[in-house]
């Protein structure tokens, strides 16, 4: 039983050098900056003038942070 705890649960984290929690607040922030990169392109996407460069701007950010670590 603890090992598929340990799998299920803290495996993936420490596979990236975090615990648990560490990982469950950056993978947290991490969704959210996806869905405020979602919501500024389907802004763009009804109104073109706005939020030009917001949602590549975030996801070349977001890229770098998961490619740096």
């Amino acid at each position: 039983m603890r090992t598929m705890i340990n799998k299920v649960f803290f495996d993936h984290p420490a596979s990236v050098e975090e615990n648990y929690f560490e990982h469950m607040i950056f993978a947290g922030r991490f969704a959210l900056l996806l869905l405020g990169a979602a919501g500024a392109a389907l802004v763009h996407a009804i109104i073109p003038c706005l939020f030009e460069k917001t949602a590549s701007n975030l996801i070349r950010k977001m890229h770098a942070r998961i490619h740096n670590r």
